[in-house]
């Protein structure tokens, strides 16, 4: 199974789906769209739309979705088996407003 997944560096949503497919067992790509502009761009190329994270299961774009709905999707479509183990973070969290002001100060503006 190949996966890009198009994540902010510290962000609850993107440490929620770090955190499932580790939980797994699955190697992925943690693509970097904070810093590095042409991570970003590719996101909303292959996405259609600008939020994140969006993670890239072998050729299925699933965008803007919580670490929870990455779960689903891959027990639904039997790509992997129920863990019974913890997955350490939660899955469908949001940003704290200290990441929020941490990222504010490092995000390039794209628009």
């Amino acid at each position: 199974m190949k996966i890009k997944a198009y994540l902010k560096p510290s962000c609850g949503w993107s440490n929620g789906v770090r955190a499932v497919l580790r939980k797994h067992g699955l190697a992925f790509e943690d693509i970097d769209i904070i810093n590095q502009r042409a991570n970003y761009a590719e996101m909303v190329q292959k996405s259609g739309q600008p939020l994140s994270p969006c993670v890239e299961v072998d050729g299925v774009m699933l965008a803007d979705v919580s670490g929870e709905e990455v779960e689903n999707y891959l027990l639904a479509n039997e790509l992997v088996q129920p863990a019974g183990q913890d997955a350490g973070v939660p899955l469908n969290a949001g940003c704290s407003d200290a990441e929020h002001a941490q990222m504010a100060t490092k995000t390039v503006r794209f628009f």
